[in-house]
């Protein structure tokens, strides 16, 4: 059985208490350390307290939903959150993403798919200074300027007329990556690949969400968007000299 960096630590809040231990023993089972929570009252203390490296998290829980635990905890915890919606429905998705979730998976779970979503968002976030150290030898610049707009990618921030912008982790990804092809249109299934390293299948929605989340964050108007423009049937542009 393939095993991850057993460092990798992950808190499920679940109250399905078989769901829970099933998705525990089988994430354990492949080198991850996992704790779980059934109780949405008390999820939001965990996650501070604990700041677990990723956050499976329910959307249907007792004491405080998913969605408002998403909202809160994203004050305090950058790392990645997935989560779970039982039901299908787009605004379900696009809430919990609006909220600050990294990806969601559907319910019932299947522990495989859960895994490999997990290892992709972490993988990102581990490698995220080899990435940097890449960049320097490329010579790539580890920040960029649009006019009022700065985006520096050690710091992992980014300014609008010298305003520290909230972005999420997710978020900032997206925006970097689009930002660092500055006049290139970048497909969907590109953007896809980089950021989540799994295929697109067509159907998820999260890159036009978060880009919707992100053009006000940096002064676009989302109506006639300057900066981050919508390429139809091809994907975004980000336009150097907005």
């Amino acid at each position: 059985m393939e095993q991850t960096n057993e460092g990798w630590r992950i808190l499920i809040v679940e109250d399905d208490e078989r769901l829970a231990d099933l998705t525990r023993e089988y994430l354990e089972g492949n080198g991850l350390r996992v704790s779980v929570e059934p109780n949405g009252g008390q999820a939001v203390e965990r996650i501070k307290s604990e700041q677990p490296d990723l956050v499976v998290l329910d959307l249907m829980l007792p004491g405080e939903d998913g969605l408002s635990i998403c909202r809160r905890a994203r004050q305090f915890y950058s790392g990645p959150i997935i989560m779970l919606t039982a039901r299908t429905e787009d605004l379900d998705q696009v809430l919990g993403l609006e909220m600050g979730a990294d990806d969601y998976v559907g319910k019932p779970v299947k522990p495989r798919v859960l895994l490999a979503r997990i290892r992709a968002l972490l993988r990102r976030t581990a490698e995220a200074p080899s990435a940097e150290a890449q960049a320097q030898n490329r010579e790539e610049p580890a920040r960029l300027q649009f006019n009022d707009l700065v985006i520096d990618r050690a710091m992992r921030e980014a300014w609008l007329n010298n305003e520290s912008i909230d972005l999420t982790s997710a978020e900032f990804d997206l925006l970097w990556l689009l930002a660092s092809n500055a006049g290139r249109v970048l497909s969907r299934e590109e953007i896809f690949t980089a950021l989540r390293g799994i295929e697109y299948d067509g159907q998820d929605r999260s890159i036009d969400v978060r880009v919707s989340r992100i053009r006000p964050k940096i002064g676009d108007d989302p109506v006639h968007p300057r900066r981050i423009k919508t390429v139809r049937s091809k994907g975004y542009l980000f336009v150097k000299e907005a």
